[in-house]
């Protein structure tokens, strides 16, 4: 992408970027192609950042060394 393009692309609206999105996705992919990506394509609900800070508060970086031990340990490998 030139200089111009990144240029042109940091200036769009939200809706702008998605359409021109839709775009390239449709000229790269086809019809077929880009119909069946928005079937799978499925985007995250809420706030993976605070929710990721929530079930990790407390874990020290040892509890995450010693529990993948013992996952590999469980699985036969070393």
């Amino acid at each position: 992408m030139t200089h111009e393009e990144q240029s042109a692309v940091a200036e769009m609206t939200d809706e702008q970027l998605r359409q021109h999105a839709l775009d390239i996705l449709q000229r790269t992919l086809g019809v077929d192609g880009l119909a069946r990506f928005l079937r799978v394509y499925r985007p995250g609900v809420g706030d993976f950042t605070r929710d990721r800070h929530k079930w990790q508060e407390g874990i020290t970086v040892q509890q995450i060394v010693d529990d993948i031990k013992k996952r590999r340990e469980s699985e036969g490998r070393a």
